[in-house]
């Protein structure tokens, strides 16, 4: 995660240099929509589930999805925001690892999910060209879609369930100013996303996604 923060930093830099024409501030009132791609990475332990099924159980990877994503930002001040972001559905898919059935079990399930995320942002510099933010807010992830593949599928499996997911998400993000309506934006968000596994009606476990998401993408403020 260090990797990523430090290409978004550089990003933003590299951008703020590019752009010399005057911009105005954000002011309250103003609302800001942005475009962006947006990769979803979760953490690489996802937890371990199927306990009952086999005794060592299965270890989850869930694999990262990009896609394109939409914000709306109103500035309540100057220098709070209220952002709501959306996207297109992500597509995961769900590798499984069990000592008890040879180590590496391949694909094991897909599912697809819309993460749509609430935030309240601090913008510190609302003046400068470069304007750094941090948000803290909620995040409501469905998944739908979800379905065994491979190995569950060989194992007599027929439905794969994941549960929706209600979880604190955290932000930290840059605009840079082009002119007084445009803006390009990078920002990194950590969202705290837990969902219930099932098989065929039955739980088996939790898996704990909790993935950094990082967006960028260029605005239009009116």
């Amino acid at each position: 995660m260090y990797v990523m923060r430090h290409i978004v930093a550089t990003c933003v830099i590299a951008l703020g240099s590019l752009v010399a024409v005057p911009v105005a501030a954000h002011e309250a009132g103003d609302w800001i929509v942005k475009l962006g791609i947006t990769r979803v990475l979760p953490t690489s332990d996802n937890g371990t589930t199927g306990k009952d099924i086999v005794p060592r159980g299965i270890a989850l990877d869930v694999k990262d999805s990009t896609r394109p994503s939409l914000s709306l930002t109103y500035m309540a001040t100057r220098h709070m925001g209220i952002e709501l972001l959306a996207a297109a559905p992500f597509k995961h898919d769900i590798r499984g690892n069990a000592p008890d059935l040879g180590g590496d079990l391949g694909r094991i399930g897909t599912t697809r999910q819309l993460p749509p995320t609430l935030s309240v942002q601090w913008h510190f510099l609302p003046e400068a060209r470069v304007q750094p933010y941090v948000g803290v807010g909620v995040n409501y992830t469905t998944f739908f879609d979800t379905k065994p593949t491979g190995a569950l599928r060989d194992l007599g499996v027929e439905k794969l369930k994941l549960s929706d997911s209600w979880g604190l998400a955290a932000q930290v993000g840059a605009d840079v100013k082009i002119n007084e309506n445009w803006l390009l934006n990078a920002s990194v968000r950590y969202i705290d996303i837990k969902t219930r596994v099932r098989l065929d009606g039955t739980k088996i476990g939790t898996a704990k996604i909790n993935p950094w998401v990082a967006t960028v993408g260029v605005g239009y403020r009116f």
